[in-house]
């Protein structure tokens, strides 16, 4: 199928483009059509009459053929210059409507491409796109070159208007070379390619750019809304160090000119954003309709500041769900995320699963040995670190917060050591500590001076028994000494008890460590040593590596989606009124503690075997 026509000279090379039209993968189109069901049919780009599931119809598959151009550019031959030489202006020829190895909503389409010796192999191509709408450009297999066999270009990528481009959109055959390695005639284009990620770092980003370029987070406020929105900017100095993310170049806000203005629509690099119909796709969306839909429509329906007042409403999420008023669920997204996070039966909602250790006890979460296996098998395991100098000690500079040493003692803990003394827990290895008070304390007389927080800094001192479960010691719960950070923190040791008043205390001293856990994981191990903290190596990546470095194409799997996670992040989750801020104990505070706690961040420390030797 992919023959040569004739002799060495005017020889005619067959390949197969494969790409998808934009109707197919945008989301907003998909939609717009939700009312009428997903398959049904929509207008399409180019005016012609299209289905989601169908894929284009001919009479748009002929205006791609019509509109679309390739030029080879060759690995091995080089013009004048020292450049590899470029072929002439090829269009889009025959629709291929069944190749076998057409994926879900692909278009393949042939094209004839002029070829003799003096071209050489193919190494790249330049492709121009002459309609208004752009289209995602999956690949392109050139098959029987000479002398060499098959040539595969793996793309992946959105290609708009050839006028929105200040050079031609080139793409290279799936090869790795290391910079010293690149064939010559590709040098130029390979280094082109880089200047155009890397932009010029001026103007605000518009859709169609492809560009990786830094900044701090000065997005997450709304100082222009209200007083109440303003957050400082993090990152750029030592007060609120941060990672990088994307620049977006917006105009900054009127009342403070290092803050951006929030946007409806953040820029990211096009080829970051969701291309396919996935369920990614659906889960970030779904986040922004849970902060401008659902949040709202539960507020009105419980009150602004709804609580359960009592332990059978928390049992009643497992037992019967929550019944929300008959017109609630009406106004929530038809996105099928929602669906599966709100399961209904009728104005039935938000009915879990139960955990299995209520299956077992009701009351069994109320156990020590329960509190000590969920250490590990929670949310956060890995805070957790052995203890190495008793009493623990405290980072935070004593000239502004004073003595933050721990008050736990030798005879706090050894009443429940069986007989070891402290000495010998520290030098076998068996004590643990689960330290939240370097993190909360430093914020924690903002936050209870907000109207709906209160709460402890905490340390957790464990006991590895000889099961190899972890028993809890002792807790400290610790306030800002109330004359001021600088005299230190006022403390209180709780240990174990399982009768009287005592036992109430200490259930509620477990309470406020999983209360300081949990924030800490959703903020810290999550959102920032996860998703914060990637963000730049996309960047650099992007900027540095040209896509023919083995190290790139190793990196890229691994990036998917986190850019446009991030982006939408910043849009409803951890910006100024936010989801995190309205759920979670800091609340305006959050995202500024996460900042706090990235000073003692250190990148070697964060894989094995180095992370583990420090805990």
């Amino acid at each position: 199928m992919f023959g040569i026509l004739g002799g060495n000279k005017g020889h005619k090379i067959k390949g197969t483009v494969v790409l998808m039209s934009k109707n197919v993968l945008d989301f907003n189109e998909i939609v717009s059509t939700t009312q009428g069901g997903l398959v049904g049919a929509a207008t399409g780009i180019f005016g012609a009459a299209t289905g989601i599931v169908g894929g284009v119809v001919d009479g748009a598959t002929a205006i791609f053929s019509r509109n679309i151009a390739i030029q080879l550019i060759s690995a091995t031959k080089t013009d004048g210059l020292g450049n590899g030489k470029v072929g002439k202006q090829t269009y889009l020829e025959k629709h291929l409507p069944s190749l076998p190895t057409l994926g879900d909503r692909q278009d393949a389409f042939s094209v004839y491409f002029e070829w003799d010796n003096d071209f050489g192999i193919p190494g790249a191509f330049y492709i121009k796109n002459f309609m208004q709408s752009e289209f995602f450009l999956v690949s392109v297999t050139l098959e029987d070159i000479p002398n060499h066999g098959t040539i595969h270009f793996v793309c992946n990528s959105w290609v708009y208007n050839a006028k929105s481009y200040k050079r031609d959109r080139i793409f290279f055959a799936n090869k790795t070379y290391l910079p010293n390695e690149t064939p010559t005639p590709l040098v130029k284009y390979r280094k082109e390619e880089l200047e155009n990620l890397r932009g010029d770092g001026k103007g605000e980003r518009k859709e169609y750019d492809r560009i990786y370029d830094y900044d701090v987070y000065n997005d997450l406020g709304n100082p222009d809304k209200s007083n109440d929105l303003a957050r400082p900017v993090l990152g750029g100095s030592s007060a609120y160090p941060y990672p990088r993310r994307g620049r977006t170049g917006r105009k900054p806000t009127t009342k403070d000119s290092k803050s951006e203005s929030p946007s409806s629509s953040t820029y990211i690099p096009r080829d970051e954003n969701f291309g396919h119909l996935k369920s990614s796709d659906f889960l970030t969306y779904g986040i922004k309709s849970i902060a401008q839909t659902v949040l709202p429509t539960f507020q009105s329906a419980f009150g602004l500041n709804a609580e359960f007042d009592r332990f059978d409403d928390v049992r009643g999420l497992f037992e019967g769900g929550i019944h929300l008023p008959t017109d609630a669920l009406s106004k929530i997204s038809p996105l099928p995320v929602l669906k599966e996070i709100f399961r209904t039966d009728g104005e039935q909602v938000l009915k879990f699963p139960p955990p299995h250790v209520i299956k077992v006890s009701k009351s069994a979460w109320m156990t020590d040995e329960e509190f000590g296996r969920e250490m590990l098998a929670g949310v956060n395991p890995c805070l957790i670190e052995c203890l190495q100098v008793f009493p623990p000690k405290s980072k935070l500079d004593p000239t502004v917060y004073g003595d933050q040493t721990s008050t736990i003692t030798k005879e706090h803990l050894e009443i429940n050591l069986g007989g070891l003394s402290v000495e010998q827990a520290l030098s076998g290895n068996r004590l643990f500590i689960l330290d939240h008070h370097d993190a909360f304390i430093a914020y924690l007389r903002k936050i209870n001076d907000l109207p709906t927080a209160k709460s402890y800094a905490t340390r957790t001192i464990l006991f590895l028994k000889d099961d190899g479960t972890l028993k809890p010691l002792a807790i400290e719960l610790s306030l800002p000494h109330p004359r001021g950070d600088e005299f230190g923190a006022v403390s209180r040791v709780v240990l174990p008890a399982d009768q009287g008043a005592e036992s109430t205390i200490w259930l509620i001293a477990k309470a406020y460590v999983v209360v300081n856990d949990s924030c800490y994981h959703q903020l810290m191990s999550h959102w920032l040593n996860t998703h914060a903290v990637i963000e730049p190596f996309v960047i650099a990546t992007n900027r540095h590596l040209s896509v023919l470095h083995p190290i790139y194409k190793l990196l890229l799997p691994h990036y998917r989606d986190t850019m446009n996670i991030n982006g939408l992040a910043r849009q409803s989750l951890i910006n100024a009124g936010g989801i995190i801020e309205q759920s979670f104990l800091p609340g305006p505070f959050a995202v500024e503690m996460s900042s706090a706690v990235y000073k003692g961040w250190v990148f070697t420390d964060q894989a094995l075997p180095a992370d583990l030797i420090k805990r």
